[in-house]
């Protein structure tokens, strides 16, 4: 994947040295205006079609409250960024050796009141989930509305990341984190970069 489909303002020796030393990583400004709001667009134009998460194969669980929608090539302006995060992964694979083969993703709708409870996202590596990213959708945010997601870094120190519109938060897909509930609604497209190796 060429490293020049990635935006020119990511600094990528910082998100790999964050990546190495904390386990998790922060890209604000993410994107140009036009395609946030691309983007933005997209998923409100799909609302209809999210589905409750907690539902799995029948089986009702409590452990989170938010609405999904995969995101598949017909969803062009979205898939766009599931190949950023895979030119992403390539530098992640050639600094760290992760075998990183491809992304998936889902568009995420938290309602007020909305929650994720502490989990991994790759439990005991029982899937091939290697890194996360969460992109922050919603067009504004204020600190006291909430919606943090709150993890533990690979040192035990518990760390909290607001919500930022355009913001990228990247983190092993093994750290214990949470979504912690708000007041608005938070819009958001969470992705997995994975590989049939769990290597890191």
């Amino acid at each position: 994947m060429d490293a020049t489909l990635l935006p020119k303002s990511w600094n990528i020796d910082r998100i790999l040295e964050d990546l190495d030393q904390h386990s998790f990583a922060i890209i604000d400004d993410a994107y140009s205006p036009e395609y946030q709001q691309q983007l933005l667009l997209e998923c409100s134009q799909n609302l209809d079609q999210f589905r409750e998460a907690a539902i799995q194969n029948g089986v009702v669980s409590n452990i989170r409250s938010d609405h999904i929608l995969w995101i598949h090539e017909n969803l062009s302006t979205a898939h766009q960024h599931t190949q950023t995060l895979l030119a992403l992964a390539e530098q992640f694979n050639q600094a760290f050796y992760l075998g990183i083969r491809e992304v998936e993703a889902h568009f995420a709708s938290y309602q007020a009141g909305s929650f994720y409870a502490l989990h991994r996202d790759n439990p005991q590596q029982k899937n091939d989930r290697v890194i996360s990213a969460v992109y922050y959708l919603h067009p504004e945010w204020q600190t006291d509305w909430g919606g943090q997601l709150r993890l533990q870094d690979k040192h035990g120190a518990w760390q909290i990341i607001e919500p930022r519109p355009n913001r990228i938060a990247i983190f092993q897909s093994d750290l214990l984190h949470e979504v912690l509930p708000a007041t608005q609604q938070r819009l958001s497209i969470t992705a997995w970069l994975r590989s049939g190796n769990q290597l890191w």
